[in-house]
């Protein structure tokens, strides 16, 4: 494992301490659980960000529709059997 070091505001630093010393659990470990719920945070976000993007862009939609053209296509053919 890497070290980091960081320098942070002293009210957070005791809000961390606090907050180890009542969940009873090492305060790297608590930053890193956190880190790590943020990151996925930014993540999704991200993720919802492209579907918006996508659903503004006329090519995006185009090939949407087209694609579900065919899927009801497929459905239609399923059902026939």
């Amino acid at each position: 494992m890497a070290t980091f070091t960081s320098s942070l505001p002293q009210e957070l630093l005791d809000q961390l301490a606090k907050t180890a010393s009542e969940l009873k659990i090492p305060k790297n470990k608590l930053i890193q659980k956190a880190l790590q719920r943020y990151l996925i945070q930014i993540e999704k976000a991200q993720f919802a960000q492209s579907f918006e993007r996508a659903a503004n862009d006329p090519d995006m939609l185009e090939i949407a529709e087209e694609g579900i053209e065919e899927w009801f296509q497929i459905l239609e053919d399923l059902e026939k059997e």
